[in-house]
């Protein structure tokens, strides 16, 4: 599709290798380095060096640090970082030669090249190891969530393997059980498995042979948040890969042996390609530790880059926000954040007001003003587009114009929407084109207007396609209108103003009311700004109906809101929606925390959350008798019948009350049937573990808002017991 340059084969020899500026390590290196290897190390001394930027992809640099310095720190979950240090992180030494064993095996088991690999891991140095050692062995990489949490994302995971064909699957045997029973649940069981944390003997690192890797080769399958049966894996290539992460290590100024780190999950293209590769291209550490324990205490986050030195972070932006309302004062005593340099906001759209928020509230902290980085890119182009270069910039724009895709400063008076600044391609080329003509629209008309369309990319780090999906390639992939391409459909809308990116939204999702085109994340962001009884996260949307469009609003509401306040709420937000937009939607619904579904790096599903409402799914505390009325209107369409679902029982104090809800998530996280859980029965009955036990108390925390632990779920292991102990503890 483009030139990704040169081939290059794997063998990095020592003469062509730089001087580094690597300061010494631990000398130690890890019992499952071999003896020969050992040897040769020691030969090497502590003066050996490598510059891993200087190497060509990620096996070249892991090989070239762990051969310069084995002992140097290279990744290690953390679980708490007031009481954990060094101790927690894994070596290079350990890192490379678990890779090469791990490679050894996947020959061993009769994988060939180009092979895919599926990684089933919880956040952990080993899938790190499982990650390299699928390269190292010339396979591709396939990220997934692990399969035990709800029942939509574990049949997300049987379609992720039975697209990408995988011919293995690698996990840790602590949750090697969990594993197995969903791949026997689900016609999967044939699959060959293997724990990386028990290896087995004859799995000799010095066995290892090099393949040959160019940089058309293929590195990752990276699966974007969609539709369960048909999942698209974006094709990432080792040249592609290595182009974008020299990208954000130049764009960011993050030298060799730099400390980046985080929550976000290693199957999560922030992750992946923003936190735990970029550290291990560059002779760093990836400091790692769970989305989990983030969403219990935040503070833990922000400890965690304190404690281990953190350069660099990432997070989408309501993580950032959620810190500014959940971090308690007293949390932040002796908190250090000076040495953060860059705390990266993306994935979804950035709001000004929480930048400022955030630094506003961390600077007594050390936190430098300008830390706060407003970021674009996409599993697409690997994942880095844009970045600023220097203090955050906005720019405010009249609302009337933006519906007629102008990017206009808004005069003093004028409804307004203030967007921010994503900086500049540190690497890539962007065009801003209308999306039905494909005909450029940077630059303006020609009078100096500034005009916002679709936002296009190419370069060396855009992705070869999607896996085995050459109609969904060629739709995404395309020849621009003047003949040049192929240029990256990214479906965001935007507009490039003095050189720097401006996005405003998705073009699937803009709502289109009397010909007025409406952002969805604008009318979420003006309710919640004047309705204090709604929670975090809404999702506005519109379907098809025999009628035409029509638009839902649904939103999250807190705990405190009971359902018989529903009316008289629904009342003030349809009031506030026709006063600010000149928008009567067709309905108005209101649920519980966590209802409305978001990726794993916390974007809103409106798609999803529209299919949810279609079919009756998206439980509720009070539906308007317009949703009513639609629901009937689409049922009766497809022929489904049936009655609107009951509202979900209330997030009360109420053990009958909790009980239920406390069903509806214990089955969610097991992914069986309400009616199938005893309230009386342990839950260990049904299959729960410590990982599906610490994705439950995470709900139950983040759902219900009261406190709870995997302690408490061991003391009180039936539904019935946990409903009363949780009653009566305070909510938060």
């Amino acid at each position: 599709m483009y030139d990704h340059g040169d081939p290059f084969p794997l063998t990095v020899r020592a003469e062509h290798r730089k001087a580094s500026t690597l300061p010494p390590g631990n000398p130690a290196v890890s019992s499952g380095d071999s003896a020969s290897r050992r040897e040769k190390r020691a030969a090497a001394g502590s003066s050996s060096s490598a510059d891993p930027l200087a190497g060509p992809h990620l096996v070249a640099a892991i090989s070239a640090t762990a051969e310069a310095d084995p002992g140097r720190k290279a990744v290690g979950l953390v679980r708490d970082p007031e009481r954990e240090g060094e101790e927690a992180l894994r070596s290079y030494a350990w890192l490379d030669d678990t890779a090469r064993r791990i490679a050894v095996l996947l020959r061993a088991a009769g994988l060939e090249t180009g092979a895919r690999v599926l990684l089933l891991f919880p956040q952990s140095a080993e899938f790190a190891a499982a990650y390299a050692g699928c390269l190292y062995a010339g396979m591709v990489a396939v990220p997934a969530p692990l399969p035990t949490g709800t029942s939509h994302e574990a049949a997300r995971v049987v379609g992720i393997a039975k697209d990408s064909e995988a011919g293995a699957v690698l996990t840790v045997s602590e949750t090697e059980a969990d594993v197995r029973q969903w791949a026997a649940r689900t016609g999967l069981g044939a699959l060959p498995l293997h724990c990386v944390d028990e290896l087995p003997g004859d799995a000799d690192p010095d066995t290892w042979r090099e393949p040959e890797i160019r940089a058309d080769t293929v590195a990752v399958l990276q699966y974007t948040s969609g539709s369960t049966g048909s999942p698209k894996g974006v094709v990432v290539t080792h040249g592609a890969l290595a182009d974008n992460v020299r990208s954000l290590l130049t764009g960011f100024d993050l030298g060799s042996g730099a400390r980046l780190g985080g929550w976000l999950p290693m199957y999560h293209d922030m992750g992946l390609f923003g936190l735990l590769s970029p550290a291990l291209f560059s002779g760093g550490a990836a400091v790692l530790m769970s989305g989990s324990a983030f969403l219990r205490r935040p503070s833990q986050w922000l400890r965690l880059i304190d404690r281990f030195g953190l350069v660099f972070s990432a997070a989408p932006d309501f993580a950032y926000d959620y810190c500014v309302r959940r971090v308690r004062p007293e949390e932040t005593d002796g908190l250090d954040l000076s040495r953060w340099r860059w705390a990266a906001n993306g994935s979804e759209p950035i709001r000004a007001e929480t930048l400022r928020a955030f630094a506003k509230e961390f600077a007594p902290a050390g936190l430098h003003p300008n830390a706060t980085t407003p970021c674009y890119g996409l599993a697409e182009a690997t994942l880095l587009v844009s970045l600023p270069t220097g203090e955050l910039r906005t720019r405010r724009v009249d609302v009337a114009e933006l519906e007629n895709h102008r990017f206009v400063e808004a005069a003093v008076g004028r409804p307004s929407r203030e967007i921010v600044s994503c900086g500049r391609p540190p690497s890539l080329e962007i065009r801003v084109v209308d999306p039905a003509t494909g005909k450029s629209v940077t630059g303006g008309d020609g009078a100096g207007e500034t005009r916002v369309g679709e936002i296009r990319v190419r370069g060396a780090s855009v992705a070869r396609g999607y896996w085995q999906k050459p109609e969904a390639t060629a739709e995404t992939f395309v020849m621009d209108a003047d003949g040049s391409g192929p240029w990256l459909r990214t479906g965001d809308l935007g507009a490039l103003y003095e050189g720097e990116l401006y996005v405003t939204g998705r073009i699937k999702e803009l709502l289109i009311v009397h010909g007025r085109n409406i952002y969805p994340h604008d009318i979420e962001h003006e309710l919640r700004a004047r309705h204090a009884e709604l929670g975090a996260v809404g999702a506005a949307f519109s379907l098809s109906t025999e009628s035409g469009e029509v638009v839902v609003v649904t939103h999250e509401v807190n705990p405190t809101v009971r359902p018989e306040q529903g009316p008289e709420l629904v009342t003030a937000l349809r009031a506030t929606l026709a006063r600010e937009f000149g928008l009567a939607p067709a309905g108005v619904v209101l649920v519980r925390r966590g209802r409305i579904p978001r990726t794993s790096s916390g974007k809103v599903q409106r798609r999803l959350t529209a299919r949810l409402f279609s079919t009756g799914e998206l439980a509720q505390v009070h539906a308007d008798p317009g949703a009513h009325r639609l629901l009937a209107e689409l049922r009766e369409a497809h022929d489904r019948g049936g009655a609107f679902p009951p509202p979900s029982p209330p997030a009360s104090q109420d053990p009958e009350a909790l009980r239920q809800r406390l069903r509806e998530l214990c089955a969610d996280c097991l992914g069986v049937p309400v009616d199938s859980l005893a309230t009386d029965a342990p839950l260990t009955d049904y299959g729960m573990t410590s990982v599906t036990g610490t994705a439950l108390c995470g709900m139950v925390e983040e759902y219900l808002d009261v406190e709870c632990d995997l302690e408490l779920l061991w003391q009180e292991p039936t539904i019935d017991g946990l409903a009363s102990r949780l009653a009566s503890r305070t909510v938060r």
